[in-house]
């Protein structure tokens, strides 16, 4: 499984994929070398046609099918948004038609790039909430129409075509030791992928670490409870890595890893990291392509003097999300907080309050939820701030002055109910 068998079909997978593409830049990042004390590399699989990796493996699975004469000649999948433009880019460089089943709840701009590289090549049907909704549907689609099912993660072909990341990574840092590789996983795929082409080289393997959502954990609770899992609930947003249950093919190479290996970003956390990149560096990246950065917020004590790669997928990012990013990275640093209040309803009651504030303390809600009372009204308040201690010395004030509150800000159900 990891001997030169499966280096050489990686080989010819990357080989083949250089009709769509040359490999994607891996490129020294001397902002984060210089913060994290590494010499850290950004493998920019955001740089593909369609700003992900997720198209080596649909363009390395319909290849083969072709190859071996078995493909109908229509093809369909079920993706949140990145397979899918994979897949919609290949059926197009083919020209054989695919059907595309995505979540009513995936962001437009994936839907529309989606179609945009499939063009008259493919039709796009929106099924269900959630991933598992559509791919019901594809794989009912695919027993009525005869179609070949390209899976996103789960299949040899897939995870063969993800490993063409590894080889090109090794080629780009020929002759130098790379001590540690970083990756996101959301089914797998790649993750699987990697680990057998490193596994099945003549030299050492670099340190693995993988990274997930907080909110969607499959690998690391499968690793911990030794057997694989299906959540029962996730957090979907980080759509590009959200799944309920990771690959059986990739489980059955990743099982050998301990639960530490991998590290979970907080969504919260991952939202700034998102806000850095493109602040300071310019790189605009969706949720599941900022997961292998925010890792070095766990790794830094590890990494110090080591030479890094992380792989970067991938850049499909919506900026109509862009304000539920910044909320979710205040709320985490413990910049903004929202509260509800009972202030008199007195004359001066108000300014009362606002003399309460420090110098860096920001209204950004102010909304009365019961304006008839007649003695206490309830009030829902934000607050941003320039330094999380600065809401201990507020909230001192308000006892001090004998405020009633409630901090929301952590409540999801009543936040989502009254924000």
């Amino acid at each position: 499984m990891f001997g030169t068998e499966f280096l050489a079909r990686v080989a010819a997978a990357e080989e083949a994929l250089r009709q769509l593409f040359p490999a994607t830049p891996l490129q020294l990042n001397e902002h984060l070398s210089g913060r994290f004390g590494a010499r850290i590399y950004l493998k920019r699989e955001d740089l593909t046609p369609v700003r992900s990796y997720k198209i080596r493996g649909a363009f390395n699975f319909m290849r083969k099918r072709i190859a071996e004469g078995a493909a109908t000649g229509r093809f369909c999948c079920a993706s949140a948004g990145n397979h899918a433009q994979g897949f919609a880019f290949a059926c197009r460089h083919f020209g054989l038609k695919g059907r595309v089943f995505m979540p009513v709840t995936t962001p437009q701009q994936k839907i529309e790039k989606t179609r945009m590289f499939g063009g008259d090549a493919i039709e796009v049907e929106l099924v269900g909430d959630f991933f598992d909704d559509c791919y019901t549907a594809a794989k009912a689609y695919s027993r009525e129409a005869g179609a070949d099912l390209v899976p996103p993660f789960d299949h040899e072909d897939i995870v063969e075509g993800q490993a063409s990341v590894a080889r090109e990574i090794r080629a780009q840092l020929s002759g130098e030791t790379i001590d540690m590789v970083v990756m996101p996983v959301g089914g797998g795929g790649l993750a699987s992928g990697m680990t057998r082409f490193f596994a099945g080289e003549d030299t050492p393997s670099p340190a693995l670490r993988f990274v997930e959502p907080q909110g969607a954990p499959s690998l690391r609770t499968s690793l911990e409870r030794g057997t694989l899992t299906r959540m029962p609930q996730i957090d979907g947003f980080v759509d590009g890595a959200a799944v309920a249950e990771i690959g059986q093919i990739p489980f059955a190479t990743l099982k050998q890893f301990r639960p530490e290996d991998v590290i979970l970003a907080p969504e919260g956390r991952l939202c700034g990291t998102m806000l850095s990149m493109l602040n300071i560096e310019g790189i605009v990246l969706e949720p599941a392509g900022a997961l292998a950065i925010d890792a070095l917020n766990n790794l830094k004590d590890e990494i110090a003097g080591k030479t890094v790669v992380l792989v970067v997928s991938g850049g499909n990012f919506d900026f109509e999300r862009l304000p539920d990013v910044k909320e979710r990275a205040l709320r985490y640093e413990g910049l903004k907080k929202y509260f509800i209040l009972r202030l008199a309803q007195r004359p001066g009651a108000l300014k009362d309050f606002l003399n309460l504030l420090g110098p860096d303390d920001d209204i950004a809600r102010f909304e009365y939820l019961k304006k008839s009372a007649r003695d206490f009204g309830s009030i829902l308040l934000g607050i941003e701030t320039k330094a999380p201690e600065n809401f201990a010395i507020l909230l001192q004030r308000f006892e001090a002055d004998g405020i009633r509150f409630q901090d929301i800000t952590n409540d999801q159900i009543v936040a989502d109910l009254l924000i």
